[in-house]
């Protein structure tokens, strides 16, 4: 029963990271950051279409990594949790020590490779 339970909450960590895992909603979330966005600024700052940043955006709030608030005629989009931006903070600071790594790295296929 122990084993079950280890293995279901890895599974669920494992859900969570692939909300960070696609480069689309990683930009949407880097650009989260520091403060809440539209639509509108989150695609002038993430280069992406208004439809697949909504799409991503729509993913996110359903997996409870971003909230959404109506102000006035505007959707403005926050990240849900500080501990969001920690993380994204912790896989830069990790990155400045293993980049060259993970770059470099054959068993891992990032989809920019892939294009």
């Amino acid at each position: 029963m122990l084993i079950a339970a280890q293995s279901k909450g890895i599974s669920l960590k494992a859900k969570l990271f692939r909300g960070f895992s696609d480069p689309s909603r990683l930009a949407i979330l880097d650009a989260l950051r520091t403060k809440e966005l539209t639509v509108s600024e989150i695609v002038e700052a993430t280069g992406l279409s208004q439809s697949n940043a909504s799409n991503h955006l729509a993913c996110l709030r359903d997996c409870g990594l971003v909230n959404s608030s109506q102000q006035g005629r505007y959707v403005r989009y926050q990240l849900s949790d500080p501990r969001v931006a920690e993380i994204l903070g912790l896989a830069d600071e990790l990155l400045a020590d293993v980049a060259k790594d993970v770059y470099e790295c054959t068993r891992y296929k990032c989809s920019e490779e892939n294009k």
